[in-house]
């Protein structure tokens, strides 16, 4: 296991020198960031304030090696917009999203293994074809489309919860986690039911039959758990999807949080702020995978096995 964190970051280090230097390097390629900031038509000595302002007017390889000698300190610069520290202004709307993903995942979770194990069940039933459409549903419809519909139906029509923001408590998470989750939760439920199709013809489902188990007992203590693995790693894997399918989500949503800071620094092209984003969500993805490869260990023995 010291051997697999030792590996897992090096490993992370090297993924997050390398995203800095990507966004750095984009964000100059589309354009002089002076071009957000100065008024049109501005002298080109005004430009030139601006640009020693923001600490723009040094080679760029130089304002590179500046900025990571500040990151290995913490402190990811100024915004540009906000004269705060960026770090700081992402991390004051690290928990909105932290709470966002969380409901999210519960959901994903949940929805996920009810879904598969009905599907399972259902086979060769009148059940069948419409649990296949509507995890075929599922996947297809676009998440800015289905954000809108439910807050048409539920917040306006029926006017159930909030349409956007976070001053209603945990009402607010509602549309916005739900229309997260929906997509990853018919993924996960075809991933787990295939994945039991398959253990079900296992030696050990034979062998737990062979004890005199129910057939429910078999199937929900023996196949469920050894067909959770590939749920792990997808779930490890969508927690960049989480992130980036967030930015929509509570653009739509007008949700506080870390994808709606992204967009407005994007549009702002304040770049303290994307590179905080980009680090922070990086080592919130790379926490996760880390996890999932430890509960992936834990749940099943040949992994442990393997690593010894």
């Amino acid at each position: 296991m010291a051997h697999l964190l030792l590996i897992r970051i090096v490993r992370a280090a090297g993924v997050l020198l390398a995203l800095s230097g990507l966004v750095f390097a984009m964000i100059h390629a589309s354009g002089d960031p002076v071009d957000g900031f100065a008024p049109p038509g501005a002298p080109a000595d005004v430009r030139e304030d601006l640009r020693a302002r923001l600490g723009l007017d040094d080679p760029l390889p130089r304002q590179y090696l500046a900025f990571l000698s500040r990151a290995v300190r913490g402190d990811l610069g100024e915004s540009w917009r906000n004269d705060q520290p960026a770090l700081r202004i992402v991390l004051d709307r690290l928990s909105a999203t932290l709470a966002l993903a969380a409901v999210a995942v519960g959901l994903v979770v949940s929805l996920g293994l009810s879904l598969a194990l009905a599907t399972h069940v259902g086979r060769g039933t009148p059940l069948a074809a419409p649990l296949d459409a509507l995890l075929a549903l599922g996947q297809a419809v676009p998440a800015f489309w289905l954000g809108t519909v439910l807050i048409i139906v539920f917040a306006v029509r029926l006017d159930w919860l909030p349409p956007s923001g976070s001053g209603d408590g945990a009402a607010s998470l509602v549309l916005p986690a739900l229309t997260l989750a929906l997509a990853q939760a018919a993924v996960l439920a075809r991933l787990i039911r295939t994945e039991i199709a398959s253990v079900m013809r296992s030696d050990v489902v034979r062998t737990a039959r062979g004890k005199g188990l129910r057939e429910t007992t078999v199937l929900v203590r023996h196949a469920l758990r050894l067909s959770l693995l590939p749920g792990l790693a997808y779930l490890g894997l969508q927690t960049g999807f989480l992130v980036g399918g967030a930015i929509v989500v509570e653009g739509v949503f007008a949700y506080p949080g870390l994808g709606l800071l992204a967009l407005d620094a994007v549009a702002d092209r304040d770049l303290p702020v994307i590179q905080a984003f980009v680090l922070v969500a990086a080592v919130g993805i790379l926490l996760v995978n880390l996890g999932t490869d430890i509960l992936a260990r834990v749940a099943d023995p040949r992994l442990r096995a393997g690593t010894a």
